[in-house]
């Protein structure tokens, strides 16, 4: 295999690595928060908790988080921004190296 072919197949790989990560994350999160869900509702006055809060809030935005960046979805720190730095660096890097020419 060419180092190209070498090099787009450990890309997707990871990508495929991250994508696996986030959807046993879901996974979890949705089986984990179920029981709590049912074991509150049956076994409480108050439907309503503070650990609700907590599991469903707090955990979710950790879960939005993953999503986010496995599914590459940044309003701020999107792909165009990311490429900006990269060019930006490069530029950066070619300019020290002409110093020294």
């Amino acid at each position: 295999m060419g180092n190209f072919n070498k090099e787009k197949y450990d890309r997707a790989k990871k990508q495929v690595d991250e994508l696996k990560g986030f959807y046993i994350h879901l996974t979890i999160y949705v089986v984990i928060n179920t029981f709590i869900l049912i074991n509150l509702y049956l076994h409480s006055d108050s439907f309503w908790r503070w650990e609700h809060f907590i599991t469903l809030g707090a955990w979710g935005i950790g879960l939005l988080f993953h999503a986010s960046k496995t599914f590459g979805f940044n309003p701020f720190l999107g792909k165009d921004w990311e490429e900006r730095q990269i060019q930006k660096f490069i530029d950066e890097d070619k300019e020290e190296m002409n110093k020294f020419k």
